[in-house]
């Protein structure tokens, strides 16, 4: 299946893999994806939306395994606080939806913060834009394909 991420990265000539999974409604996170697709968690990158008082909507990519350092995040993208953008939101702002968010494509293009874990991989998974497949690919390609700013913006979960 060709979606927008994958047309995109076709387009820049960016290689990489398409991996497909069951879906199962009940259980949308990356670290169920992870297992699906053959991958530790902290190898599944999720997308999340975010809106900083500043600087206004960005995408966070983070391991599968840990969660959003808001803080760092802020600190990073200019904004003095950032907050999840709800997501009855999500899909009006970027075209996806939950389980199927990626910053490859979207309706508008906002900055995209990379955790910089992502480094540590030869080959990191995101969604390909919809439930069910994800992409393979290197993450310097991710982020030259993204824009993507790296840096240190996820933690492990209290």
């Amino acid at each position: 299946m060709k979606t927008n991420a994958v047309r995109l990265l076709e387009t820049m000539g960016i290689a990489h893999e398409l991996r497909t999974y069951e879906v199962d409604e009940d259980h949308l996170d990356a670290i169920t994806v992870a297992a699906k697709v053959g991958l530790p968690p902290e190898q599944v990158f999720k997308t999340l939306l975010v809106r900083g008082d500043r600087e206004g909507l960005c995408f966070a990519v983070i391991p599968g395994n840990m969660e959003l350092d808001l803080k760092s995040l802020a600190k990073l993208s200019g904004d003095r606080k950032v907050e999840l953008v709800p997501l009855k939101e999500v899909q009006p702002l970027t075209g996806y939806i939950r389980g199927g968010v990626t910053a490859l494509g979207p309706r508008k293009d906002f900055p995209v913060y990379l955790d910089e874990t992502a480094q540590l991989w030869d080959v990191i998974s995101i969604s390909a834009g919809v439930r069910g497949t994800q992409i393979l690919l290197h993450p310097e390609a991710y982020a030259r394909a993204t824009s993507a700013t790296l840096g240190e913006i996820a933690r492990f979960g209290a």
